[in-house]
């Protein structure tokens, strides 16, 4: 049975549920798409225990100046990462997708500065802090895998900075969805066409524009024949030409495994 929390529309799950298992595999993916890992290393992140919770949509999953005791890997769903004015005007600042670890940087900071909200309906799977760090503290390669993590997650949103700051409307729209693609692809998830579950609402506050603009700028990609949309699900038509618009460029993801000295 399903157990529910003081949120009422938050659901616990027991830990030894598949999908746990399943986004934990993912997650291991992604690690090893940049970093060499050894048998040891898999086992113990396969082997991590965690609590399941789904959220109903736009429900806070940490929130600002909580002090946190666990990492949010996402299950299925999107999380948002946000940012927000004393005036209520919120940027988003990074989305995360299955497989991704929204937060692993709390493992050492873990005073939430940057708050993580379900974009729709989410599951995220919480991993203790203190397995995190020991896993890191018995395994080097695995501590590394772990940084790199972080520091490519900080590098995305540098990308994110530029892309808002200097691309057109159209760019920018096409820019987030060569990343979106190129990241359900690194996972092992389809990379031409999967579910844009985001509002355009979403959409628009993650790129400083409103949801009247995002509508547009995603029928001009239409009508060039770039992308095509159907309910939820986003195929692309002309990926070089999607790319092209969007001046984008896959190196800031680090797809390919570095080789450690």
């Amino acid at each position: 049975m399903m157990s529910i929390n003081h949120d009422p529309e938050t659901f616990v799950y027991p830990a030894d549920m598949n999908e746990g298992q399943e986004a934990l595999a993912l997650w291991l993916r992604r690690l090893e798409l940049r970093s060499p890992l050894t048998n040891f290393d898999r086992e113990t992140v396969l082997s991590f225990p965690g609590t399941l919770r789904r959220y109903a949509s736009s429900r806070d999953i940490v929130r600002l100046g909580e002090r946190t005791q666990q990492s949010c890997l996402v299950v299925d769903g999107i999380v948002a990462r946000f940012g927000q004015t004393s005036e209520g005007h919120r940027q988003l600042t990074a989305f995360y997708i299955p497989g991704d670890m929204a937060d692993l940087h709390s493992a050492v900071l873990p005073v939430v500065t940057a708050p993580l909200q379900s974009a729709m309906t989410a599951t995220v799977y919480f991993v203790p802090h203190d397995v995190i760090r020991r896993a890191g503290e018995r395994s080097a390669t695995l501590a590394r895998a772990f940084w790199r993590d972080c520091v490519v997650d900080a590098q995305v949103a540098s990308e994110w900075l530029l892309n808002v700051g200097r691309r057109g409307a159209l760019a920018r729209v096409a820019h987030l969805l060569c990343e979106l693609s190129c990241r359900h692809f690194a996972v092992g998830l389809t990379r031409y066409e999967f579910p844009l579950n985001l509002t355009q609402t979403h959409i628009g506050e993650a790129l400083g524009l409103t949801g009247v603009h995002v509508n547009r700028m995603m029928r001009a990609l239409r009508s060039q024949s770039l992308v095509q949309t159907e309910g939820n699900m986003l195929k692309i038509l002309d990926w070089a030409g999607l790319a092209s618009v969007g001046d984008f460029d896959p190196g800031y993801l680090h797809m390919k495994r570095e080789v450690d000295d």
